[in-house]
């Protein structure tokens, strides 16, 4: 992406005399989108994003600029700046050695999406389209969206780092609007890999757009005749796949180490505690082939990792990225990482799961007298501090002598984190992950993957309208 005489030139203008650290990271995204509402394409668009970020660390002490020019007057230029800041005056150069060929990732894809015609894009939506109305009356309104992005990084420090990653994501989603006497229902799926347009090869274990569609259209059929959410506290059984999201916000946030830094966490101060049931084994994993939140790197150039945070209901680790690390004094846990060029980068999340237990999901469920079946949920909000959560249920069913019965109308998970992680008495033996997922975090969302097996809670509080 650049020569490495360059590279070197512009570190050594952003160490000047006495930085700690000095760091460039190097970005080139490529992406084209394409999204059906209502019968019509409403958007084929396609772009390109490339820049460089270059941050000086001196202390306690942090100064970074970024820009879109890559000539090396731009370079220097934006070298000296953040040196500028990071001190106050840029000071002398000195020499610095970036050697050699970088560190080079790069992750398998079979059919590069840009060598696909625009066509052949639209006509998933299309066909997307008709199959989820085929057969439903009930459907007022379909919208499907195609997208894919190549995004390539450099990252290069005064501390030797030299490295590379070239990330192909695509994804697909399908929401679906069905009207009855009861009013309008949604549907939704998605899907999204690291991976090019072979997610689209069902004859090599990709995806039916078709398929897609008819199981959003299904959900919002179901919710038509749902009946009113019971409301109170409740067992809630969550399927395989669907609690990630409740997982990774209300506890995986709480176990980045800038939250637990700053006293913002319930985790502060409790490794070596139990935190958990026995039965819970918590995992970030960087490392995970084709999951939404896998890299070679992360974004300040450490290889990809797997970090196991809570072990057999134990607090074992927390996430850091390099600043957090070397507070520490240890490594790092490769969890640095940004939005784009522009942005510095924070620690983070990559693929957040619970491992896989001995259970039967279908023994869970029959062991449940009476209680709430999830099986997706939607999005909710999370106080870090105290765990607290509040989620939607946007499918879910009731669990009556052990069967699952009725489908129930959209409603509210509440509970709190750290409560529902030491409460869980079941673990399935059918664990997958979830959607592909945007995290946000101080006003930077990046790509992340989630997952559970089906996992049992005795009492979380549902808020429904039914008594």
């Amino acid at each position: 992406m650049l020569d490495s005489d360059l590279i070197q030139r512009t570190l050594e203008l952003a160490a000047g005399r006495g930085a700690d650290l000095a760091e460039l990271f190097v970005e080139d995204v490529r992406s084209s989108s394409a999204s059906l509402d209502d019968g019509r394409i409403e958007e084929l668009v396609s772009g390109r994003d490339r820049g460089a970020g270059i941050r000086v660390m001196i202390g306690e002490r942090t100064g970074f600029a970024h820009t879109a020019d890559l000539s090396p007057e731009g370079l220097a230029e934006t070298a000296r700046v953040a040196a500028a800041s990071a001190r106050g005056a840029t000071g002398e150069s000195r020499r610095v050695a970036v050697g050699g060929s970088p560190r080079a990732y790069a992750a398998p894809v079979r059919i590069d999406p840009s060598t696909v015609g625009k066509a052949d894009k639209v006509a998933l939506l299309r066909r997307a389209d008709d199959a989820a109305r085929a057969g439903y009356a009930a459907v007022s309104q379909v919208a499907a969206r195609y997208g894919d992005v190549r995004r390539r990084v450099l990252v290069a420090n005064t501390n030797g780092v030299f490295a590379t990653d070239d990330l192909t994501k695509t994804s697909f989603s399908v929401s679906v609007v069905a009207k009855g006497d009861t009013g309008m229902q949604t549907g939704r799926h998605s899907v999204g890999r690291v991976a090019g347009f072979e997610l689209f090869d069902v004859a090599h274990g990709g995806y039916d757009v078709e398929e897609l569609a008819r199981l959003a259209s299904g959900r919002a059929i179901r919710k038509l005749d749902a009946r009113p959410a019971p409301s109170g506290a409740l067992a809630v059984v969550i399927a395989g796949g669907s609690g990630g999201v409740l997982f990774h916000e209300a506890c995986g946030h709480g176990l980045e180490a800038d939250l637990v830094d700053k006293g913002a966490s319930v985790f502060a101060g409790r490794r070596g505690e139990k935190v958990a049931s026995e039965l819970v084994t918590l995992v970030d994993d960087a490392t995970m082939v084709g999951e939404w939140g896998y890299f070679g790197i992360d974004d300040e150039g450490h290889a990809a990792t797997r970090n196991v945070l809570i072990e057999r209901g134990v607090l074992s680790d927390y996430l850091y990225d390099g600043q957090q690390s070397r507070k520490a004094g240890r490594g790092g846990s490769g969890n640095g990482r940004r939005q784009s060029y522009r942005h510095l980068p924070m620690v983070r999340m990559t693929n957040t799961y619970i491992t896989g237990g001995d259970s039967d999901p279908a023994d869970i469920i029959a062991a449940t007298d009476f209680g709430v079946y999830i099986a997706q949920l939607g999005g909710g909000q999370v106080n870090t501090a105290s765990g607290d959560f509040v989620f939607g249920m946007t499918e879910a069913y009731l669990i009556e002598g052990g069967v699952i019965t009725e489908a129930l109308r959209d409603a509210n998970l509440i509970g709190n984190g750290p409560a529902a992680l030491a409460a869980i008495d079941a673990v399935g033996n059918d664990f997958s992950m979830g959607y592909p997922g945007t995290c946000g975090k101080d006003g930077q969302g990046v790509p992340v993957g989630m997952g559970t097996p089906t996992l049992r809670v005795p009492s979380l509080t549902i808020g429904g309208t039914a008594p």
